[in-house]
């Protein structure tokens, strides 16, 4: 490979980067930057290190709809892992927007179809070394830009309790599949709220872990300070099970920072006694958007803990309020830098980088951005808008107040062991009708992140639990924790589960399925 930068082409760098140089200055820098090409040169001729793929597939296929009764299978396929270990027998959907090697990858997208990955997710690989079997790719939303399930190339994912009801994004199919009983687990992914909003939809159990504790190796992302991967199930015992096998640094992921995973399925003793649950007031009153029957079914769960031992009280952040807006500052610009840029992997550490994936992005960028969602392109003009305007100064405001708002909850953690409120604040909306206008499809999903949206900035571990139907619809609270404490949020889901009486999957599904 040899680099040769033309005269054409530095004077059009350097207008783009503003800069004023005389023919001197030209021809100097020219010349210095053809010189360098020698070391890009010998790069090129190196051998990088490949992952292995440890266990054999044959592929996947599409789906048709007497298999996908839902819309929430994108591929299926079945790929065996290790004879034993702790998911032995379990069923394994994967968002897709998480490479398995050999098996088509769409990510939500047109734009992106016919990408098939060369390599597996670490995710992937722990599961399938913890003995379970991968059983397909579940619909995300495109480009996983939605908190509904109505924006996938591939259709929209139906609620199985309703199939005119969303089943909440962007991990739509892979919440959906769970309570189908289509499959045992899935792994979801969750920057707003993408694991806890269709779980509390659907109503399974979904938990975000602490940011990093998950690697997020191979999974398409969109800004690192927020993205996390995690586990959804239909019982609290298989979403510990699931965290056990895929938590923990593997060595691959700038994200992470050295936190250790427990032996959490241990921890599921149905004993909450002494344990201090503070009911978050702000959670239940968003001024005109707070659904009533879900706060009131929400705040009665909450005081059934006492029941079983733990003490409950109410206290106020009022900094909760601000989450939204603080995540808001983040994720615009740094997805619009991950999406526009030219690695959508970005620059940021040590790891390993899916050329692969790169290279597929870049090519549907390049060759088919018209066909990119709205929230998509709306994030490319208004993200490059605030970049060019206003250079950055928001994103790091954002980044600054961070700090206020992790400080306000880690307060009130340190006088309580879990924060509680609703998941989200309505149950399921209807999906858009097929002659919804633009902005109905825009706005269908928006008021799903309100109370998730702030602990995907923060980074603390929050868990959808369902408690309960409203006229045939779940609705789910959301349990939050310290950092690392993960293991504190599923023994009081799981003592609350033993009492709760819910039934996860609907009479629908039970002739053919169990939990």
């Amino acid at each position: 490979m040899q680099i040769k930068i033309t005269p054409q082409q530095l004077r059009e760098l350097a207008t783009e980067s503003n800069l004023h140089l005389s023919d001197e200055d030209f021809e100097f820098f020219q010349g210095q930057i053809n010189n360098a090409s020698g070391l890009y040169t010998q790069l090129d001729e190196l051998i990088e290190p490949e992952l292995t793929v440890k266990y054999a597939r044959t592929g996947g296929y599409r789906p048709l709809t007497p298999e996908n009764t839902l819309n929430a299978w994108y591929q299926r396929c079945s790929i065996k892992g290790a004879q034993e270990g702790l998911l032995a027998g379990k069923r394994v959907a994967i968002k897709d927007n998480i490479c398995v090697a050999g098996v088509a990858m769409m990510n939500g997208s047109a734009a992106f179809e016919g990408f098939v990955p060369d390599v597996d997710a670490t995710v992937v690989t722990r599961i399938l070394d913890a003995g379970g079997e991968i059983i397909g790719k579940a619909v995300c939303e495109s480009f996983c830009a939605s908190g509904g399930s109505h924006t996938s190339d591939s259709g929209p994912v139906e609620n199985p309790h309703d199939s005119s009801y969303s089943a909440g994004g962007s991990s739509s199919g892979s919440a959906a599949l769970v309570v189908a009983g289509e499959c045992d687990m899935s792994i979801g992914c969750d920057q707003a709220g993408s694991i806890r909003i269709p779980s509390s939809w659907c109503g399974a159990y979904g938990l975000k872990p602490t940011h990093g504790l998950v690697p997020y190796t191979n999974i398409f992302g969109m800004e690192n300070s927020i993205d996390h991967a995690g586990p959804i199930a239909a019982t609290t015992a298989d979403v510990a099970l699931l965290l056990e096998a895929i938590a923990g640094p593997d060595g691959l992921d700038p994200r992470q920072k050295g936190l250790q995973p427990q032996a959490y399925s241990q921890a599921l003793t149905g004993d909450i006694k002494g344990l201090r649950i503070g009911i978050v007031n702000e959670g239940f009153q968003w001024p005109g958007l707070s659904e009533e029957a879900v706060s009131t079914l929400v705040r009665e769960s909450a005081y059934s803990f006492e029941n079983l031992g733990a003490s409950v009280h109410e206290l106020s952040i009022p900094m909760h309020y601000n989450g939204l807006a603080i995540l808001s500052g983040i994720i615009l610009e740094g997805m619009t830098s991950a999406l526009s840029g030219p690695n959508i992997l970005g620059y940021s550490g040590k790891g390993y980088y899916s050329r692969a994936m790169i290279n597929a992005y870049t090519l549907a960028r390049q060759t088919r951005i018209d066909d990119f969602p709205d929230s998509v392109k709306l994030l490319f003009l208004q993200g490059r808008y605030m970049q060019q305007r206003y250079q950055g100064r928001f994103y790091a405001k954002a980044q600054n107040l961070n700090r206020t708002l992790t400080q306000s909850y880690n307060a009130a953690l340190h006088d309580v062991d879990l924060l509680l409120m609703p998941t989200t604040i309505t149950r399921a909306e209807k999906l858009p009708a097929s002659n919804a206008s633009r902005a109905e499809r825009a706005a269908s999903g928006a008021s799903t992140i309100f109370n998730t949206a702030p602990f995907d900035a923060t980074g603390h571990p929050a868990m959808n639990v369902p408690c309960g139907y409203i006229d045939g619809l779940p609705a789910g609270m959301m349990l939050v924790g310290r950092y690392g404490e993960e293991a504190t949020i599923l023994r009081a889901a799981d003592a609350f589960e033993r009492q709760s009486g819910y039934v996860v999957r609907p009479q629908r599904f039970s002739a053919t399925t169990s939990v």
